[in-house]
C-alpha cells in the first residue's frame, strides 16, 4: 500500500517506466545552493511523463520546471534534516533498491529457478541405493578427514568392480543398510535432503555419484532406475497388527478379505477389525501420498501404487506393521506447474535448497567483486564473541590496534574491524544461535551489504536508466516522509488551524440547494416497510431495529450530484423509498436547506485539503528563501531545444 501511494505521490515526476536515452550532453539546469540538477535528469523525467507532442511547448516546459524545482527543494530539505540517515528510510529504500536491481542482474531469481527445477524433478522418480559414512555438521577437521578418507576408499573399491550392495551391507553406517543393502526404493523431489537429491537426479542410470556431503555425512549413490512420476494415490486400509509368524492374524486377514469380496460392507469391517485407531472410524481412509512418502513401509507403498482401478481390493499382505488389506480410492496425476507453483514456492522457500543456492550465489558474487578477507584478523575478532552477543548486549573488549586492522575488502575498498564492530552494535539482538554462528552471520550480512553496494555502483555506471530509477525511488521516499511531516499530518491534526483557515475563506465553501436527510439501507424490503411505518407513527427506533439495517447514514446535508440515492428522490420533507443495485433505501428528509455558506463540519474534508495546499505553498515559499535557487539559462535553452526536436 505504501508503495502504491509513493508512486502516486511522485507521479508528476516519475509516473511511468520506459526506455529512455541519456542525452549526449549534460549541463546544469538549475542550482539549489551549491547542488546542481542536470539537464539530462530533467529531460529524462519530462519525456517519461509527457507522451503527447502538444506537451512539448515552452509554456508546458516552464510549468514543469517550476514543479521540478519545488520537488528538489523538498528533497534538499529532507536531506538537511537527516531523513536519509534514519533506520526507517534505510530499510525501506533497501527493499525498493533490491527489487529495482532484479531486472538488471544476469542470474534469474533463485526461488523461481529452484521452484521450476523442483517441479521438473517431481515429474520423475529415481530408484537408488546408497552408502553412508556418518559425520556431524560441526565435525572437527580431523574427524572430517577420517570420514572422507573412509568414503574415498569405498568409492575406489566400487569403481574397481566390487558389488555396491555387498559393500553397503558391510560398510554403510546407515543402520537399515544391513537389511536392505542401502536400497532406498523409488523417491522424487523434496523427499531427500537437497544435496542428496541433486546428486541422485544428476547421476545417470547405472552410474555412481561423486562423494556427496549432507548434514548426515558422506554418501555414495548408485542410481538403478528412473521413470515418469506416478503422481499420488489415495487408499483406504484395514490393519491387523501382528508379529511376523502370527498365523492366527494371517487367517483373520484372509477371512475378512473373503467377507469383503463376498459383499460385506468395507466400512463395517474396517470399524470392527482395523487396529489403526486414527482411521478405522472413517473407513480406513488415508491422505493421498506420493512415491517415497511411505518408504518405511515399502510393501504398503508398492501395493498401493500397483493397483489400477478405483474400488479395487488388494489381497492381504504383510509388512513390518502387520497384515493389511487396501482399497484403492483414486489415482491423482501430478498437477500442472501453474497449479502447483504457489504451494511449491512456499515449500522450496522453506527448504534447505534455497539456502544452499544462495550460498553458491554468494560465493559467485564474492568472486565477481574481488572479495578478499584477512583470515587471521577475522579469527581474532570472532574469538571475542561470547554469550553477551547472543543476548544482544555485546561490547568490544579488544585493543584499538585490532579495531584499525583491515578485515576484508570488496573491489580493493578495505573495511576495518571497526566497521564490523559498529555493525554488530547496531544490529545485535537476542538469538538462539551460538556466539560463533551469530558473529559469522552478522559478518556475512555486512559483507553482503558491501558487495551489494559495489554491484549497485557497477549497475549505475553501466545502466543510465537504473541510475535514474534509483534516484527517483530514493527521492520519492524522502518526499513522502517530509510531506507527511510538513503538510499532511499538520493539516490533519491542527483543528484550530483548520477552523481559522475556514473563517478566512468561508466564501470558497458556498453550497446550492441542499436537504438534510438520513439514509437507511436494507437487503429486505420488508424491513424498510416496517421501519417506515414506525417512523410515520413517531416511534423511536430501538437498537434491535437499527441492527436489522445493512447500514445507516445519520442526518447530514446533501447537495445535488453528491449521492445517487438522494438524487433519485423528490426534494421534499418526509420519507422516500428507493431501490437500487439490489438494495432498498429509506430516506428521511428533515428539512430543506437554502443556498449559502457550508458550516465548518459540512466543509471539513474540503477545508483540510485546501489547508494542506495552503501549508504547502507557504512552506515552498519559505524554502525558496532558505535555499538560493538559480536557473542556468544556457541549460534551460538546451532543454527547450532538445524537447522541441521532432
Amino acid at each position: 500500500m505504501r508503495f502504491c501511494f509513493l508512486v502516486l505521490l511522485i507521479f508528476p515526476f516519475f509516473n511511468s517506466l520506459g526506455q529512455t536515452k541519456e542525452t549526449t550532453r549534460s549541463l546544469p539546469l538549475f542550482f539549489i545552493g551549491k547542488t546542481s540538477v542536470t539537464t539530462d535528469e530533467f529531460l529524462y523525467t519530462y519525456r517519461k511523463n509527457h507522451q503527447n507532442q502538444q506537451d512539448f511547448t515552452e509554456q508546458k516546459v516552464n510549468e514543469y520546471l517550476d514543479l521540478f524545482v519545488n520537488f528538489k527543494l523538498k528533497v534538499a530539505e529532507a536531506h538537511a534534516r537527516g531523513l536519509d540517515t534514519t533506520s526507517k528510510f534505510t530499510a525501506e529504500f533497501k527493499t525498493y533498491r533490491e527489487e529495482l536491481k532484479k531486472p538488471y542482474r544476469t542470474e534469474p531469481d533463485a526461488l523461481d529457478k529452484l521452484t521450476k527445477e523442483t517441479y521438473q524433478r517431481l515429474t520423475e522418480e529415481v530408484n537408488a541405493e546408497h552408502i553412508l559414512i556418518t559425520l556431524k555438521p560441526d565435525a572437527s577437521p580431523a574427524d572430517t578427514l577420517v570420514a572422507f578418507q573412509k568414503v574415498t576408499q569405498i568409492k575406489a573399491r566400487i569403481e574397481s568392480g566390487e558389488d555396491f550392495e555387498k559393500l553397503a551391507r558391510e560398510l554403510s553406517e546407515d543402520p537399515s543398510a544391513k537389511y536392505n543393502g542401502g536400497n532406498l526404493g523409488y523417491f522424487t523431489a523434496l523427499q531427500m535432503v537437497y544435496p542428496f537429491e541433486e546428486a541422485a537426479y544428476n547421476t545417470p542410470v547405472g552410474g555412481l555419484s561423486p562423494i556427496v556431503r549432507t548434514r548426515f555425512g558422506y554418501h555414495l549413490i548408485k542410481v538403478k532406475d528412473r521413470k515418469p512420476a506416478r503422481g499420488e494415490v489415495e487408499v483406504s486400509h484395514i490393519l491387523l497388527r501382528a508379529a511376523s509368524d502370527d498365523a492366527k492374524v494371517k487367517n483373520t486377514a484372509f477371512l475378512l478379505y473373503d467377507q469383503i469380496k463376498g459383499g460385506r460392507n468395507w466400512d463395517e469391517v474396517c470399524k470392527e477389525y482395523s487396529e489403526d485407531a486414527n482411521t478405522k472410524d472413517a473407513g480406513g481412509r488415508l491422505r493421498p501420498f506420493s512415491i517415497g512418502a511411505l518408504a518405511s513401509v515399502p510393501e504398503f507403498e508398492a501395493m498401493a501404487f500397483s493397483m489400477q482401478q478405483p474400488g479395487e481390493i488388494s489381497d492381504p499382505f504383510q509388512s513390518s506393521l502387520g497384515w493389511h488389506i487396501i482399497r484403492l480410492e483414486k489415482k491423482i496425476p501430478l498437477p500442472s506447474y501453474k497449479e502447483m507453483e504457489p504451494s511449491l514456492k512456499r515449500r522450496v522457500g522453506r527448504d534447505e535448497r534455497l539456502q544452499l543456492s544462495q550460498q553458491v550465489l554468494s560465493a559467485k558474487r564474492k568472486k565477481e567483486y574481488s572479495f578478499v578477507e584477512e583470515q587471521k584478523v577475522k579469527e581474532q575478532i570472532f574469538a571475542l564473541a561470547d554469550s553477551t552477543l547472543t543476548r544482544g548486549a555485546w561490547r568490544f573488549q579488544g585493543s584499538d590496534e585490532l579495531q584499525n586492522q583491515k578485515l576484508f575488502a570488496v573491489q580493493n575498498k578495505p573495511e576495518t574491524v571497526g566497521t564490523l564492530i559498529k555493525y554488530v552494535l547496531a544490529n545485535q539482538t537476542m538469538t538462539n544461535l551460538t556466539p560463533a554462528a551469530y558473529i559469522n552471520q552478522l559478518y556475512e550480512k555486512l559483507v553482503e551489504e558491501r558487495i551489494s553496494e559495489a554491484e549497485e555502483e557497477k549497475l549505475k555506471r553501466e545502466n543510465p536508466e537504473f541510475r535514474s530509477l534509483l534516484t527517483e525511488y530514493r527521492e520519492g521516499i524522502l518526499l513522502f516522509e517530509i510531506m507527511e511531516t510538513e503538510v499532511w499530518n499538520k493539516a490533519s491534526a491542527d483543528s484550530a488551524g483548520q477552523k481559522s483557515f475556514y473563517q478566512r475563506n468561508q466564501n470558497q465553501y458556498q453550497a446550492g440547494d441542499r436537504i438534510e436527510a438520513r439514509i437507511f439501507t436494507a437487503q429486505d424490503k420488508l424491513v424498510i416497510d416496517e421501519m417506515k411505518r414506525k417512523i410515520m407513527k413517531g416511534d423511536t427506533l430501538k437498537d434491535a431495529d437499527l441492527r436489522r439495517f445493512k447500514s445507516i447514514q445519520n442526518f447530514r446535508s446533501y447537495e445535488k450530484k453528491e449521492n445517487k440515492v438522494i438524487d433519485r428522490i423528490s426534494w421534499s420533507i418526509g420519507l422516500h423509498e428507493v431501490e437500487q443495485d439490489g438494495l432498498y433505501y429509506l430516506v428521511e428528509v428533515s428539512r430543506l436547506v437554502p443556498p449559502g455558506i457550508k458550516s465548518f463540519e459540512e466543509a471539513r474534508a474540503q477545508v483540510i485539503s485546501d489547508y494542506q495546499d495552503f501549508l504547502e505553498r507557504n512552506w515552498v515559499s519559505q524554502l525558496r528563501k532558505d535555499y538560493n535557487v538559480k536557473i542556468n539559462n544556457k541549460g534551460k535553452k538546451f532543454v527547450l531545444a532538445e524537447l522541441s526536436k521532432k
